[in-house]
């Protein structure tokens, strides 16, 4: 199977794959059902921001938990305003914690526009600044990894320091949905679902498109061979940043949809064993391929929720065993059976898996 003939299959497998989500609804009536499916959906999402960081990339990112936090506590934030008294603008846990006057913090927030804006915008910025700095000083492999860790343990601490202004450990609850104008998205409604399939599709649409055009060629072969690309004449750095941004921007809309979905955020959303787990739903549906990782994510995220409760912590080290195996067996996930057993179907099947591997040597001159 040539090159053209591939991203026309994964083209096909993404529409078939989503026609069959756009069908849950039709089949699924029970509202809570249906809002567990919409956060798998966001979980997705996640799964995917990781596979374009580190399947594409080649950026082990163990701190993806940052910019969903940050854009969750944002989006937090702005239903909370939008739920309280023009005349009494302050929260029930400011006053609780001595507050007399709503904090310059979360005065832009009361326009839902600008707090929507911001919670996106805030997490995006930071991995903008935050990648640069890491990479234009060449920090990569185990040592980046290390450092979104601890950059990760540090966000946590503020929000638990900042008690005041974010509630500490007890988190942020907006008491109504949110409300865009005169819609109000219910969590539990079949609209919050078709919200966030939109949005996986679009994010979905958009990062394939990104690793077929010349910035994703650039991107893999980086991680093939970042030294080489780099000889060649490519800002290595910037491309590597601009990577990092993206996905931390996709991370950011996931967080967006899970306080919609749940009216719930609290420094939880920035333990080391969420964004672990982010990287285990896309190692283990396989982080090469985008189908591969948002499979991942509703594979095991639908295991967690109907066998987690019968394991209890039992299941973090089955998890944790599963994800071994698949790491020492099956290099490009789960999903790298299924393409093996359609290249031999096809007479010539390619070896390559996930979406394309490319070789730097292919690449465009940078004046091109």
């Amino acid at each position: 199977m040539n090159l053209y003939h591939r991203v026309g299959a994964q083209w096909v497998a993404y529409l078939v794959f989503y026609l069959v989500l756009a069908a849950v609804p039709l089949i699924v009536t029970d509202n809570f059902l249906l809002n567990q499916f919409s956060t798998y959906g966001v979980f997705a999402m996640l799964a995917l921001s990781i596979s374009l960081c580190w399947g594409f990339g080649g950026i082990l990112n163990l701190g993806q938990g940052i910019p969903f936090g940050l854009g969750a506590y944002g989006m937090a934030m702005t239903m909370q305003m939008q739920s309280q008294d023009a005349s009494n603008p302050m929260p029930p846990f400011m006053l609780n914690n001595s507050l007399d006057h709503l904090p310059m913090l979360w005065v832009p927030f009361t326009n839902t526009a600008v707090g929507i804006t911001l919670a996106l915008a805030v997490p995006t910025l930071f991995c903008l600044i935050f990648g640069s700095l890491m990479f234009r000083a060449r920090v990569s492999g185990p040592f980046f990894a290390i450092m979104t860790l601890a950059m990760l343990s540090a966000w946590g601490t503020i929000i638990l320091d900042m008690q005041p202004f974010t509630n500490g450990v007890n988190g942020i609850t907006p008491p109504a949905a949110l409300k865009l104008g005169e819609l109000v998205v219910d969590p539990y409604s079949t609209g919050a679902y078709w919200l966030v399939l939109g949005l996986l599709i679009v994010a979905t649409v958009v990062a394939k498109l990104m690793t077929l055009s010349r910035f994703g060629l650039v991107i893999q072969s980086v991680r093939n061979d970042a030294e080489r690309v780099r000889f060649l004449g490519y800002n290595v750095a910037g491309y590597e940043t601009a990577i990092y941004t993206i996905s931390g921007l996709f991370a950011a809309v996931a967080g967006c949809c899970w306080v919609i979905l749940t009216q719930y955020v609290s420094p939880a959303q920035f333990d080391t064993t969420f964004s672990l787990s982010m990287v285990i739903w896309a190692g283990i549906g396989g982080r090469m391929s985008l189908m591969g990782a948002i499979l991942g994510a509703f594979l095991i995220q639908g295991a967690q929720s109907y066998l987690g409760d019968a394991f209890l912590n039992t299941w973090l080290l089955i998890l944790g065993g599963f994800f071994i195996l698949v790491v020492r067996f099956l290099p490009k996930g789960l999903i790298g059976l299924v393409e093996s057993a359609l290249g031999r179907l096809s007479s010539g099947g390619s070896k390559k898996g996930g979406d394309g591997v490319p070789s730097p040597r292919l690449l465009p001159q940078p004046g091109e």
